[in-house]
């Protein structure tokens, strides 16, 4: 007879069903698991291993051990999964993601008739979306706040199934990329949010408001982005003496900053405030790599994102003139601006702001990166060493070593020698707990 997380594993994508599969993925947490691993890439940078059996209890990592081991040995009840002929590595991680939706023709029909709810209902969809593709943690870089740290939440306390979140409360100025646009007027003052701030003492409220309301760090927006439907460019928009504020309210009270950034004066300008990690970085020149270096923040890149708009610009007429034009020209400039960080040695965390692009092709990124000329193993370092360094959890996540959660996946292939390979998760276990097998 069928077991409940098999059913589970049918019917993943059903949101009807989250509640249910929550239960039978928790369930097996509390007992121990061997996995045989075939190949193990246990901490990314370092060399894999062979014929690896790893012991998981209470849904971290207990042991790493060489040869298959028997179960016996640990527990009379230790269920053991076979992945002998796999590629087993740490779970994934996305920086640089927005849960709540996902950009096309409907958009702007979507935002007005849509309820808080149903967002909600949809955007547990797209979570399950991405804990198949393999990305067991993300970044949340911006969304509807209390209902992403309900689900970030809900999440956490084992309720519903997804990725392990880490959500941001946003703080932008007036007419800037973090403010609504595109609306009549009288819609732009009823949906303008209490994080919109102007000048340095309103923004240090903004950023002290969302650290109240529940934010994990600070998403700010130092320059002009594309989606905002107006002729503002990507140039900077916040001033040097507001972001200094956010970022200074910020770490007094224990949260990062991360700046949404395209042109390099804005870039620049957001280094300079002291933010731990720059999201797109798309004309990052020599001055701006020189900050990065020195002061130790992380790129983001998004090429996703840039080859996702400069497609749709492209191929579709639903971008307004003022979005097409931006779309075009900072997607075709991405890639070549990121090899030559890449290249200079700046610290690259993985990132796609999905939701710009698709829900659960996450893992395109990793080929964009490639494309620029990125090695594979950096690429794998960037979504999981990486990655957990910049969200300050290097001592519970990023590799599978001994305490640290049993957030891992496994591949057909080993994506060493083709990174293509990460774009077909066949396994996928969150914090002890089988979720895709």
């Amino acid at each position: 007879m069928p077991t409940l997380a098999h059913f589970c594993q049918i019917i993943r994508h059903s949101a009807a069903v989250i509640a249910l599969c929550a239960v039978a993925a928790s369930s097996a947490i509390a007992e121990t698991v061997l996995i045989h691993a075939g190949t193990l890439l246990a901490v990314p940078g370092q060399p894999t291993q062979t014929e690896q059996t790893l012991i998981i209890k209470d849904g971290k990592v207990s042991q790493v051990l060489d040869g298959y081991r028997d179960s016996a040995e640990f527990a009379a009840d230790a269920k053991l999964i076979d992945l002998k002929d796999r590629f087993v590595m740490p779970g994934l991680m996305d920086m640089h993601v927005h849960l709540q939706g996902e950009l096309g023709p409907d958009g702007d029909s979507e935002s007005l008739k849509f309820s808080d709810e149903l967002v909600q209902m949809r955007s547990l969809m797209f979570a399950l979306r991405t804990l198949d593709a393999g990305f067991t943690t993300v970044r949340d870089a911006g969304s509807n706040t209390q209902p992403m740290y309900a689900l970030r939440d809900s999440i956490e306390r084992g309720w519903i199934v997804g990725p392990r979140i880490i959500a941001a409360g946003g703080v932008g100025i007036t007419g800037g990329h973090n403010d609504i646009s595109g609306m009549k007027h009288e819609l732009l003052e009823l949906y303008t949010d209490r994080s919109i701030c102007d000048g340095p003492y309103d923004c240090r409220r903004a950023a002290r408001d969302a650290i109240k309301y529940g934010a994990d760090l600070i998403k700010i927006t130092s320059t002009g982005g594309v989606l905002t439907d107006r002729n503002t460019g990507t140039g900077q928009q916040m001033e040097e003496d507001e972001l200094r504020e956010v970022v200074l309210a910020a770490k007094r009270m224990g949260r990062k900053v991360a700046s949404h950034a395209h042109q390099e004066d804005g870039i620049i300008a957001a280094l300079q405030a002291g933010v731990d990690s720059i999201e797109h970085g798309t004309y990052t020149g020599t001055k701006a790599i020189k900050l990065f270096k020195s002061t130790g923040a992380y790129l983001v890149p998004t090429l996703l994102a840039g080859h996702t708009v400069r497609e749709m610009a492209q191929n579709s007429d639903f971008m307004s003139p003022a979005i097409k034009e931006k779309a075009i020209r900072v997607g075709s400039d991405m890639q070549e601006n990121f090899s030559k960080a890449y290249q200079a040695g700046v610290k690259i965390a993985f990132g796609t702001d999905t939701g710009v692009s698709a829900h659960g092709n996450n893992a395109q990124e990793a080929v964009l990166m490639k494309q620029a000329g990125m090695s594979n193993m950096d690429i794998l370092v960037s979504a999981t060493v990486s990655a957990a360094d910049l969200i300050d959890m290097s001592d519970s996540l990023g590799t599978l070593e001994v305490g640290k959660h049993a957030d891992l996946i496994a591949l057909d292939s080993s994506p060493l020698e083709n990174i293509e390979a990460l774009l077909d998760v066949g396994f996928v276990m969150k914090g002890g707990a089988v979720y895709k097998q």
